[in-house]
């Protein structure tokens, strides 16, 4: 497929901190350079999409209602600080809620690839020149999926979910970050050496 790049970005753990769910918009808490990331990649003209899973408005934990609040006050800050995302897409269901719209296995669910093919129908992503930043194996397996690249940064679970697995995964991130904006630092010199 010809088309644009993309940066798809997780949200919790890596734009933001994962403080478990977020009941209360005072919980949402966005990392010191996510804008600077987002910015980057927007001045880079790639585009900057979000896809994310919340499978607590599936298991009763919040309203479906507070991931849109929560996603309006995540492009208002974004925005304060000269970024943008070009899509958000997200995933409310999880097969064990006992809400039956929500309970459903449904493809956009990661590690599935449903919301990056989605997007690159919507937007025109070229998938094989695109990366997922994610802090979690299965937002890895998701942009493999996908035919993107897979950079794993040490916010939110990934640290400790590297620490715990001591890289016995079957197959090693693509780019190993600290955090949102270091990745996308190293995803623009790989696309600079014209490696993507």
């Amino acid at each position: 497929m010809s088309g644009r790049a993309a940066i798809f970005f997780d949200r919790d753990g890596v734009l933001n901190r994962d403080a478990g769910y977020i009941t209360h918009l005072d919980d949402y808490k966005l990392y010191p350079r996510s804008a600077a990331a987002v910015r980057c990649v927007n001045e880079a003209g790639l585009l900057a999409i979000l896809a994310t899973n919340q499978a607590g408005a599936a298991r009763g934990y919040f309203p479906v209602e507070m991931i849109g609040r929560v996603h309006e006050k995540l492009e208002a800050e974004l925005a304060r600080q000269g970024a943008h995302l070009d899509a958000i897409y997200l995933c409310p269901y999880h097969p064990s809620s006992d809400d039956p719209v929500l309970a459903v296995d449904s493809d956009l669910r990661k590690p599935k690839p449903g919301m990056l093919l989605q997007a690159a129908k919507d937007h025109g992503v070229d998938l094989e020149r695109s990366y997922m930043i994610g802090d979690k194996y299965s937002d890895m397996e998701c942009g493999w999926a996908a035919g993107c690249r897979g950079a794993y940064v040490l916010t939110g679970y990934g640290r400790g979910s590297r620490d715990h697995f001591g890289g016995g995964w079957a197959r090693e991130p693509d780019i190993c970050a600290e955090d949102a904006y270091h990745a996308v630092q190293l995803i623009l010199e790989e696309r600079n050496e014209g490696k993507r």
